[in-house]
């Protein structure tokens, strides 16, 4: 299982003071040499922490995979198909959410994400949909031609701890088992830390984790390089 590094929160940092410091790319080039396979990058519609440089930076310098999260819309459609990442993930996005609040909903939205997929598959994009381990939801991202889902870990992550741990924690299980017999392959993020990530070894066959402000936050104390290695060596 391998880890991807969504790095974010050094752009939120960044914004704070309108100026270069952190930079971007630096924390991705300190990600890939502490072993992230992946730097996952959210350009969303209002630019809050991402900008549209930083993901042709990124693009430019980086060995890594870059997975670039992003909403069904035409303008991010464009900018994919312009820089080209190795993985594009679609993601739902609502201006007023702090974070990706839930999974998307591919059954209502079926035909202009198929749209989106073709045309990103034409650049030999590859294409993931963030999506809850809800199994409709699920085999509506394999008929459309996802090559990947990525499981929203959200409500488990919430309920780590609690009475409901172990429900949450069964839907990704069978969520993941039920994508894979359909030839999906599968990745899972949103709320993963250091607490609680150690549970995704227990779900067979993931590819990969994608995780952000967990390990830029333990960053703050132990440095960047050290908070990667640490997340690596737990999953």
């Amino acid at each position: 299982m391998n880890l991807g590094v969504n790095i974010d929160h050094v752009a939120t940092l960044r914004n704070a003071r309108g100026g270069i410091e952190p930079s971007v790319l630096d924390a991705a080039l300190i990600c890939e040499m502490a072993g992230a396979t992946a730097i996952t990058v959210h350009l969303r519609e209002d630019r809050r922490h991402i900008k549209d440089d930083d993901v042709l930076t990124l693009k430019k310098h980086l060995k890594a995979k870059i997975n670039l999260e992003m909403a069904a819309t035409d303008e991010m459609q464009e900018i994919a198909m312009s820089v080209i990442p190795y993985s594009c993930c679609i993601v739902p996005e609502k201006r007023q959410e702090l974070t990706t609040e839930g999974g998307l909903d591919v059954i209502s939205k079926k035909d202009r994400i198929k749209t989106l997929i073709d045309a990103l598959h034409s650049k030999n994009i590859i294409v993931s949909l963030f999506i809850d381990p809800d199994l409709t939801q699920i085999k509506a991202a394999s008929d459309i031609g996802a090559d990947y889902i990525e499981l929203h870990t959200g409500s488990f992550s919430n309920a780590f701890g609690k009475d409901n741990e172990i429900i949450e924690f069964n839907k990704l299980k069978d969520g993941a088992k039920y994508a894979q017999s359909l030839g999906l392959k599968v990745n899972a993020g949103h709320g993963l830390n250091y607490e609680n990530v150690a549970l995704m070894n227990k779900i067979d066959g993931l590819c990969e984790l994608n995780i952000g402000h967990s390990i830029i936050s333990r960053a703050i104390f132990v440095g960047l390089e050290m908070a990667v290695k640490e997340m690596i060596e737990l999953i």
